[in-house]
């Protein structure tokens, strides 16, 4: 095996660790994960991810933290098909960064839960978490987080004798028909879903 693939290796082993503590462990924890013989390799180690982009010291310099990179995952250059199946055997794979998929504007967008089955029908479940984009105009067909009666509901915004409507997506909810101005929270931009717990 390649120096790069063993190092490819090894930050997977730090993603998991990354994943299940949420730091970079110490130099010693570091050298019993990778099976290294002493700290020094495990501080090789991290100023090659650092030169790779992987990592980065934090201000004061006294701990090691994930960088932007350190997030991506492999995005397969080939589509998957739906219905007949189809080889991606051989096909490359380019950098993929969740957040740069989702998100454009990180200083105006929140992540929201989503609890209910009133939007099923649009394909968003209950457990869903949602990126919302606050401070975006809203237009007839946008999925929006909308306050109503003090609370928020999340709906896809309709317009019904020039006046703005809320739609649920499952026929066992009500249109929602705001007797006054409709408050809307932001826009929805994106869904995430975990499958596999």
């Amino acid at each position: 095996m390649t120096a790069q693939n063993k190092d490819a290796e090894y930050l997977g082993r730090l993603r998991d660790y990354y994943a299940a503590n949420r730091r970079i462990p110490s130099f010693q924890r570091i050298a019993e994960l990778m099976g290294f013989a002493s700290r020094a390799a495990s501080s090789k180690l991290l100023e090659r991810l650092e030169a790779a982009g992987f990592v980065e010291r934090t201000p004061d310099d006294d701990a090691w933290i994930p960088s932007g990179r350190f997030f991506e995952r492999p995005l397969v250059s080939a589509s998957i098909r739906a219905g007949s199946s189809e080889s991606i055997e051989g096909t490359g794979a380019e950098p993929f960064l969740v957040d740069n998929y989702l998100i454009q504007h990180p200083s105006r967008t929140v992540m929201i839960p989503v609890k209910g089955d009133s939007m099923i029908d649009a394909g968003i479940h209950d457990g869903d978490v949602i990126a919302v984009e606050r401070d975006r105009d809203a237009r007839a067909g946008d999925f929006v987080v909308a306050i109503v009666d003090d609370g928020f509901t999340l709906k896809e915004l309709a317009t019904e004798r020039g006046k703005f409507i809320l739609l649920p997506h499952n026929k066992t909810y009500p249109i929602i028909r705001p007797k006054g101005e409709l408050e809307i929270y932001g826009v929805m931009v994106g869904l995430v879903r975990r499958f596999a717990h």
